[in-house]
């Protein structure tokens, strides 16, 4: 029921949906129904679809545990419509499926959606960038919206290869005179440089391209988010124009701190809070798109990939900077929303919302939406949202404060680029060594491992855990990486000295021979 794992990759909403698709063929129950003093084998009702599908995509680790029904339905209803399902009579292409006792079956062949052999449109290493600029010595890659053309990269025999790109620094010194006079274009190309060049290690991809079009990146939002924040780690922008309005801020902060501390007078009549509520969704769910903005949406879906207990700490590693490309008005808005809704789903104090729904799960419907979603309709556009969002609420302080270690980074990298050159040294430069695509492959599998390694690791190490805590990521670690579990604990003797066990065979007791009495009679 848990599923496959679908990694970071490209088309990772269609393979998805053929992953979701197959569970749901290959499990779902067909049984006898009786319709119309007719007898039907081979199908199911649509409440027992809905039963089945909404305990598979719960219990899936690519969707998780707040799915609700309603979702289950439109999932059902998108079936119908894709022919992964048809009613007795063989119709399909409707949506129309309700939760009731109406009779479907599958076709004889399930509906596969095609993933495309090519790669995006936008196809090309960012990291070609190295070669735009023939005077680009001393800086990091430059970064345009325009894509260079391919060049090859010549060897010291002044013969061409082919092969995957493999980025490299040398030298020490730099051109005679004083030090390079660094433009506020070149340091925003840093920023966005040394970010992607981070993003693509934790995705451990061999190019972000597969999920990112590199003409859509502005390294000066990068730049801007990082510099302008308040003493909370919040985004304040110059231009008050793109600023949530005053009465919108002042809802938020009145549900946020509710019921005290707000800006709005005491609410003088029930159903106050709802009113508030409502005035708060009303505004972002008619934003004119969601605020981690449709370009975007292949990377964060992605980013989903990484969503499990093991790999927690990389997910929000990647989604911290992931958030950083976002354009500064949608960054702040995205930071205030998830404050307030993270407080307001934790608070005792806070009222009924909705009749039917508990506060959290009210969130996560309300707001997913306008948080991600595709321009175009994709099959599993609200699944996802949900999953993003939900893993959001609980992890927002990490994933939307500032990297210290990127800015660290790029402190570093202009200091290097702007310190005194000595004349005569040797010209310090970065260039692109080209390697075989065997070579790029081993490369990639020992990073890869070495990083698996080193979580394993930081879980063994992690003295926050508790002892049932740590046992249990240990056996969900296991269960994922069998063979590098293995290697760091062979036998059972060497994960049991981990926690101090007691050996699980018992030590013989010690038998006395029971002495002979004699009889002491005479």
């Amino acid at each position: 029921m848990e599923g496959r794992i679908i990694t970071p990759g490209p088309y990772r909403a269609t393979k998805l949906w053929n992953e979701v698709t197959k569970y749901f063929r290959a499990g779902m129950p067909l049984k006898k129904h009786r319709q119309h003093f007719k007898t039907y084998g081979n199908c199911f009702t649509a409440s027992e679809a809905i039963d089945w599908l909404h305990q598979l995509l719960r219990n899936n680790n690519n969707f998780g545990a707040e799915v609700t029904r309603q979702q289950t339905i439109q999932l059902l209803r998108k079936f119908l419509k894709n022919h992964v399902i048809e009613d007795l009579k063989g119709r399909w292409g409707t949506e129309d499926l309700e939760d009731n006792h109406c009779l479907y079956r599958f076709p004889s062949t399930s509906p596969v959606k095609t993933i495309p052999n090519r790669q995006p449109l936008w196809k090309q290493s960012s990291l070609e960038n190295v070669f735009k600029e023939k005077d680009n010595l001393f800086k990091m890659p430059h970064f345009s919206k325009k894509t260079p053309k391919r060049q090859s990269s010549v060897d010291s025999q002044g013969e061409q290869e082919n092969g995957q790109v493999d980025m490299m620094e040398e030298g020490q010194g730099g051109d005679e005179g004083g030090p390079k006079e660094l433009t506020k274009k070149d340091i925003e190309d840093i920023w966005g440089n040394i970010t992607l060049n981070h993003l693509q290690k934790i995705l451990a991809l061999p190019s972000l391209d597969e999920v990112l079009n590199p003409a859509q990146i502005n390294p000066a939002h990068i730049m801007y988010n990082m510099t302008h924040t308040s003493k909370h780690g919040v985004v304040f922008l110059q231009d008050k124009t793109d600023d949530l309005p005053h009465w919108v801020l002042s809802a938020m902060k009145c549900l946020a701190n509710w019921p005290r501390n707000n800006d709005l007078s005491q609410p003088s009549y029930p159903g106050f809070e709802r009113d508030v509520f409502r005035t708060v969704a009303d505004y972002f769910l008619n934003l004119p798109g969601p605020l981690l903005t449709y370009e975007y949406y292949e990377l964060f879906v992605n980013i989903l990939g990484l969503l499990q207990p093991h790999l927690e700490r990389v997910a929000i590693d990647a989604l911290q900077l992931c958030c950083l490309l976002l354009p500064p008005p949608n960054r702040r808005k995205l930071q205030l929303l998830m404050r307030m809704i993270s407080r307001m789903s934790q608070n005792v104090d806070m009222p009924r919302l909705h009749d039917a729904m508990g506060t959290r799960s009210l969130m996560i419907q309300t707001f997913s939406r306008c948080v991600l979603c595709c321009a175009e309709e994709v099959d599993l556009d609200e699944l996802l949202a949900t999953r993003l969002v939900s893993f959001l609420m609980d992890h927002h302080q990490e994933v939307l404060q500032v990297p210290c270690y990127l800015q660290t980074a790029v402190q570093d990298h202009i200091q290097y680029l702007q310190r005194p050159r000595v004349k005569g040294q040797p010209p310090g430069f970065y260039f692109c060594k080209q390697i075989s695509t065997q070579e790029f492959e081993e490369q990639k599998v020992v990073t890869s491992q070495a990083a698996i390694m080193e979580l394993l690791e930081s879980i063994i190490r992690d003295k926050n855990l508790s002892v049932k805590d740590k046992k249990k990521k240990l056996k969900q670690f296991q269960k994922e990486y069998p063979d590098i579990y293995h290697s760091r604990f062979p036998t059972t003797e060497s994960e049991a000295k981990l926690f101090g066990d007691k050996p699980t065979i018992k030590q013989p007791m010690l038998v006395l021979k029971r002495p002979k009495f004699r009889n002491l009679r005479y």
